[in-house]
């Protein structure tokens, strides 16, 4: 009689997985733009991502939410934010790493897209202290709407040195940044904002009256914060810490009790008296900060698709370790089916994230047509790729049947992180709407012709996708009520033309006929029977 109290036919523990140099996808969508299959930063950041010693933070960080800490024991208002060491420890490896501001100082070739593949194997850790590094990495192209204050910022902002002292910026050996933008009375609607900004010096000072109902991460150094100033909504940079020494007026009403991203701050802040600088002109505070809102919509991309990539790497090893009905899951044709499937959805998030990194590095480097790819992709690719991720993160937690519906197993974690990158810099709607507006330009339009066009005549079903596109776009009065409709396809063309032209035609076809060609059940695990799962699924792992 086998013992009924031993453990069996349970997976073991993933770690000690190189989550870069075993991303076959990864490989395959960074290989058109420059040679990081054995970059070694990026070697040594896929090694800790998939050692036991980080694995064992992120759930710690989520478990211990952040604690905020208004007053001291004497009454003194102090707005501080206390975090588990386990956040702390993952903020310092990714600062480490350069993830948040370094590529905007390096010399090196292709600094955005190495950090892009960085950022996108460190955050299959722990998303949620993505945020500081990614507003961190934002920051920078908007502060330099003023020469003074980028001159005052960036390098410390670029520093690989985590320094959580509160102290004045100059005296730190590295800072990060956040934001503040939406109010309880307009949210996205920014330009609804009731917060005042009145001058109060020579130098560009204001003072701030007013609050914001999301400001992230406010634990970090500099915010950039969106006021009416007398000439119109601007935008301006608010220190936690003035040069004297003495605090900015810098409330924290309260942290956000949120579904995911728990290891992360989230406040309402008041402002009474704050000062801030103004950076760029007064009325010009969306065309200021619109830089920072692009680089977190690439961000919402690398992190979806790393959801998506640390989703489908637990699915697939759970299956190929657990048994039922006599043989491995992996080995059922309909786990194949789904698992395939899923590897599918992740190759092409990848790819499309990796696409638009390059595309940043090329726009700095004065491409006007890449400039113009970039600002239609990124809101097709926000869209789409995060709207997808909360369909994935669930498939991959039902591969893992009960076992996934536990907090251990970290699937949950997962689960409550993937609708978020859908809903910060923009819902679903704005992202749609974003891309009617950039189609108003013709060379956006052009760019994105361009791309799909770079595999024209390969496959038919490609090409048909592509015009039924140009079909929908004449119809200009159901533009609006349209546009998630055309976004989708829009996207779903791009990830198509990058698979064809850059990953293995099994995966290229697979992908096309699920999503382009209508032989797709809309749901995880319907692709046509005679695809070669085995294939597709031997690259996730």
């Amino acid at each position: 009689m086998a013992d009924p109290f031993a453990v069996t036919n349970q997976a073991p523990p993933l770690q000690g997985v190189n989550f870069f140099t075993r991303d076959t996808a990864l490989g395959d969508a960074l290989r058109p733009y420059t040679g990081l299959a054995d970059d070694p930063g990026l070697t040594r950041i896929g090694e800790l991502a998939g050692s036991e010693e980080a694995l064992a933070q992120a759930l710690p960080a989520n478990q211990n939410p952040p604690v905020l800490r208004t007053h001291d024991r004497y009454g003194n208002r102090i707005d501080e934010v206390e975090f588990h060491p386990s956040w702390h420890w993952l903020m310092e490896r990714a600062v480490g790493f350069g993830l948040q501001a370094a590529p905007w100082t390096s010399d090196q070739p292709s600094p955005h897209l190495t950090r892009a593949a960085g950022f996108y194997v460190w955050s299959q850790v722990e998303p949620g202290h993505g945020c500081p590094i990614s507003m961190t990495y934002a920051a920078v192209p908007a502060l330099r709407a003023d020469e003074r204050l980028a001159k005052e910022w960036v390098p410390q902002l670029a520093s690989t040195q985590y320094d959580v002292r509160r102290l004045p910026a100059a005296t730190k050996s590295g800072v990060l940044a956040g934001m503040g933008m939406t109010e309880k009375q307009g949210g996205s609607d920014v330009r609804a904002n009731l917060t005042t900004a009145t001058p109060a010096g020579d130098d560009g000072e204001y003072q701030l009256n007013g609050h914001k109902w999301f400001c992230s991460a406010p634990q970090v150094d500099v915010f950039l914060v969106l006021a009416q100033a007398p000439d119109g909504l601007s935008c301006f940079v608010v220190p936690r810490v003035l040069a004297d020494g003495n605090r900015n007026a810098f409330a924290l009403q309260r942290l956000k009790d949120k579904l995911g991203n728990r290891s992360n701050a989230s406040s309402e802040v008041e402002f009474h008296g704050t000062v801030g600088y103004r950076l760029g002109d007064e009325g010009a505070g969306v065309r200021t900060i619109i830089e920072m809102v692009a680089a977190t919509r690439l961000d919402c991309v690398l992190g979806s698709a790393a959801l998506q990539r640390r989703a489908l790497v637990e699915a697939v090893w759970h299956t190929r370790h657990r048994s039922a009905f006599g043989d491995l899951l992996a080995d059922k044709p309909a786990m194949q089916n789904v698992l395939a499937d899923l590897a599918l959805e992740s190759e092409a998030a990848t790819a499309l994230g990796m696409r638009l990194a390059a595309a940043v590095d090329a726009s700095i480097n004065g491409n006007e047509q890449e400039a113009a790819f970039r600002r239609i992709g990124l809101p097709l690719a926000k869209f789409w790729v995060s709207k997808r991720t909360p369909f994935m993160a669930a498939e991959a937690l039902e591969c893992l049947g009960g076992n996934g519906f536990v907090e251990e197993s970290g699937m949950p974690l997962l689960f409550r992180e993937s609708p978020l990158n859908s809903i910060w810099e923009g819902s679903g709607n704005v992202n749609a709407l974003d891309v009617l507006r950039a189609l108003r330009r013709p060379e956006s339009l052009e760019a994105w012709l361009l791309e799909v066009g770079a595999a024209r005549g390969a496959d038919e079903r490609l090409d048909t996708a592509v015009n039924d596109v140009l079909q929908a776009l004449a119809d200009v009065e159901g533009a609006e009520a349209g546009a998630r409709r055309l976004a989708a396809r829009m996207a779903l063309c791009l990830q198509a033309s990058l698979l064809v032209r850059h990953s293995t035609p099994a995966v290229a076809d697979a992908f096309v006929a699920s999503r382009l060609a209508n032989d797709w059940g809309g749901v995880f695990g319907t692709l046509p029977r005679t695809t070669p799962f085995g294939l597709i699924t031997d690259r996730s792992l």
